[in-house]
């Protein structure tokens, strides 16, 4: 689907049906994933008690790692603006970037 989006943005023949090839191909991977929790969990009674607390801890843990993925962008970002090194210049942002303007 990225590349399909890249392809598409640049022009590229092929690139829009690329895209939706890809769009479609993650919608059923969903449709089908989740159908198929659900008739485990529903149905089948294979979600016991213990492989319900290990989804909880599994869903906790990626929620976890998502939050300190974030918080080391941030830190890295603001640890190079308020420090910047002297490679750079000591200044940030460096020599011959612009920015837009607040």
């Amino acid at each position: 689907m990225a590349i399909g989006f890249a392809m598409y943005v640049h022009s590229y023949s092929g690139g829009l049906l690329c895209f939706f090839t890809g769009f479609s191909t993650i919608i059923y991977v969903m449709f089908v994933w989740w159908r198929d929790i659900i008739r485990e969990a529903t149905f089948e009674g294979q979600h016991t008690s213990d492989v319900q607390i290990g989804m909880r801890w599994g869903m906790l843990l990626f929620i976890v790692s998502e939050v300190m993925f974030f918080f080391a962008f941030f830190w890295a970002f603001f640890h190079t603006s308020l420090s910047p090194a002297h490679d750079i210049g000591g200044i940030y942002p460096p020599n011959g970037i612009d920015v837009l303007s607040p």
